[in-house]
């Protein structure tokens, strides 16, 4: 079979492959947009507060996607601070390191990542991030988009640090759990 025949012939069986159904577009306007450098999509910038300040700005909301993916930036302030080991139990993640230095634990396996490399951590497998140099920034993708957004909408309107049970809590109230402490660098 010619190659050009293969492809089209694949492709066109693909909505039958995925269950048979093609999804609706995100926004049946079929609108794009646009968030500028520097901003956040419908929230602003969600500043965190305490051990692990970071500024997170929504670039594309699950809500412009019918809950596909959401992506965000985040730009980290804390050196030798993360998140704790925790699970999602229905998003995957990829981060994209744009500037600085972070180290990773995906499972039982450790990474260094440096400015352009990129990590994926599959969902049900418990990770954890520490950064590694003074200041960085990433690019962090969940798929589907699951309730990160809001998480970060409540850890943002936070006045003072959480307590380890209210961690607990606001990480069960949005589909994860921590499943042990923050990731130490070697």
């Amino acid at each position: 079979m010619e190659r050009r025949r293969f492809l089209q012939t694949s492709l066109a069986g693909l909505p039958f492959v995925a269950g048979g159904q093609m999804q609706a577009p995100a926004d049946p306007t079929g609108k794009g947009f646009k968030v500028r450098a520097g901003e956040g999509r419908l929230h602003g910038h969600m500043k965190l507060l305490g051990v692990n300040a970071n500024i997170l700005d929504l670039k594309v909301s699950g809500k412009d996607t019918n809950g596909g993916l959401a992506i965000f930036e985040q730009t980290s302030l804390s050196p030798g601070r993360g998140t704790p080991l925790h699970v999602h139990f229905k998003q995957d993640e990829v981060f994209y390191v744009l500037d600085g230095e972070y180290y990773f634990q995906v499972g039982e396996e450790r990474y260094s990542l440096k400015t352009g490399e990129s990590i994926f951590l599959p969902r049900q497998v418990p990770h954890a991030w520490t950064q590694v140099s003074k200041t960085g920034r990433m690019m962090v993708t969940l798929q589907p988009a699951g309730k990160l957004e809001e998480f970060f909408v409540t850890l943002a309107a936070l006045k003072a640090d959480p307590t380890p049970q209210e961690i607990a809590r606001i990480f069960a109230a949005n589909e994860m759990k921590v499943v042990g402490p923050p990731l130490k660098i070697n």
